[in-house]
């Protein structure tokens, strides 16, 4: 028998029993640590978050900076710069990870899947030629290949560059 060795997802674990009070991604926002917080740009309206608990490599988040959960209340500016930084991250990630293809959307609603439903955001996931294996179906694991602060500054470095 092998062994997988992935001791980072003990936070996860460890954290699904210990969920801080209050917004998570107001709180991020706030704290002004943006290499800390994984924040890898700001907008006026909008940010781009990794996620810490990734799908998979390069996973990407858009936020607007508002606290909402109801899309139909988004403002245009808001609409347009959360466009503008999904655009900006397809292109980042490309040139970053070269991934055969993406997934892009929102959950809207905790029934539809989000997992912090109380404000709005999009993933960005990037996907491989066969990067969906036995993992998450026998053991609810996904194999994350590269260290969050890796990614973080491979993909922070190509999102300024479009500065």
């Amino acid at each position: 028998m092998k062994n997988l060795w992935a001791p980072w997802r003990m936070k996860y674990i460890k954290d699904e029993y210990s969920k801080p009070q209050g917004c998570v991604f107001c709180q991020k926002l706030e704290e002004q640590k943006d290499e800390d917080n994984l924040i890898l740009l700001r907008g006026k309206t909008a940010f781009i978050i990794m996620n810490l608990y990734p799908y998979n490599n390069g996973h990407l988040m858009v936020v607007p900076c508002r606290h909402i959960s109801d899309f139909t209340a988004l403002r245009e500016d808001e609409t347009a710069e959360i466009i503008a930084l999904l655009k900006k991250s397809n292109i980042a990630l490309k040139k970053a990870m070269n991934p055969a293809g993406f997934n892009i959307g929102l959950n809207l609603g905790r029934v539809a899947g989000a997992g912090i439903a109380e404000h709005i955001h999009w993933h960005i996931v990037p996907r491989w030629e066969a990067d969906t294996n036995f993992m998450p179906v026998v053991n609810n694991t996904t194999v994350i290949p590269q260290a969050l602060d890796e990614a973080y500054n491979l993909i922070k470095r190509n999102l300024d560059e479009q500065q």
